[in-house]
C-alpha cells in the first residue's frame, strides 16, 4: 500500500508485447544460418553485454540494417511483426489496468515503420511513442521524461514495464519512474543482476498478473 499511485502504466514493445522470436528466426533464414545457431549466438552475446546488432555483425561482417531491410522488403520477406506474433496475455492485461482508470501507453525502441505495425493491433492504449518517430531512445533519460508529458502525471505516479535491466528499469528509475521488470525473451532470462532487479516495484514473469499487482499497489 502506498499513498503514491500508479497513475499511467507505459509498456516496452519488444519482448513486453511483442515476442520476437519469429522476427529473429526470420532474420537467421535471411542470413542463411541455422536458427538455433542464430539465437544461440545472440544468447552468448546477450551474456555479454553486446547489442543485438552484433550478432548481425558476426554473421554478416559490415552488415547494414537499412540496406538488409531494404532487400528483405523487395523479396516479399519484409522485417517487422503482425498479430501472430503478439503475446497472448497482453489484452487481457491492458484491459484489467484499463477497468482502474489508469493512462497506458506504449513507448519502446523501434524504427518509425513499427508505428502502423502496433497501430494496426488495434491495442488499448491512449498513446504510442517510438523512438525513431520522437528522435530519442531509451535510455535516454528524456525518452522517459516524454512519456511523462505525454501521461501529464510526475515521475513517480508513471509505471515503466520492460524486459530489459539496462534500458527499462534502471534508467526509468534513475528518472524516478516505477518500473516493472518482466522476466520474458532473452534479455529477461540470461541477464540477471539482483542489484538491479530490486530497483523495480514489481518483477514479473507475465503480464496477466500486472492489474492485480498495480491494484494492490493503489489501494488505499
Amino acid at each position: 500500500m502506498t499513498s503514491v499511485r500508479v497513475e499511467a502504466v507505459f509498456f516496452d514493445i519488444g519482448e513486453t508485447l511483442i515476442s520476437e522470436g519469429e522476427i529473429y528466426a526470420r532474420w537467421a533464414d535471411w542470413l542463411g544460418v541455422p536458427r538455433h545457431t542464430f539465437l544461440t549466438v545472440l544468447g552468448a552475446f546477450i551474456s555479454e553485454g553486446a547489442s543485438n546488432m552484433d550478432v548481425f555483425e558476426y554473421f554478416r561482417p559490415g552488415f547494414d540494417l537499412e540496406r538488409e531491410e531494404k532487400a528483405r522488403a523487395e523479396a516479399g520477406v519484409p522485417n517487422g511483426f503482425g498479430p501472430s506474433d503478439l503475446y497472448p496475455d497482453v489484452r487481457e492485461c491492458l484491459a484489467g489496468l484499463r477497468a482502474q482508470g489508469l493512462f497506458i501507453g506504449i513507448a519502446g525502441n523501434q524504427p518509425v515503420e513499427a508505428a502502423e505495425q502496433i497501430e494496426a493491433l488495434d491495442l488499448d492504449a491512449d498513446v504510442l511513442g517510438i523512438s525513431d518517430v520522437w528522435g530519442v531512445s531509451k535510455p535516454d533519460q528524456e525518452f522517459f521524461e516524454r512519456c511523462a508529458q505525454l501521461a501529464d502525471a510526475l515521475p513517480e505516479h508513471v509505471l515503466y514495464v520492460g524486459d530489459r535491466l539496462d534500458n527499462d528499469v534502471l534508467p526509468a528509475a534513475g528518472f524516478g519512474m516505477r518500473t516493472a521488470f518482466l522476466r520474458r525473451g532473452p534479455w529477461g532470462h540470461i541477464w540477471r543482476d539482483p542489484e538491479a532487479e530490486a530497483q523495480a516495484t514489481f518483477v514479473l514473469d507475465d503480464l496477466a498478473s500486472l492489474p492485480a499487482r498495480v491494484a494492490e499497489f493503489n489501494s488505499p
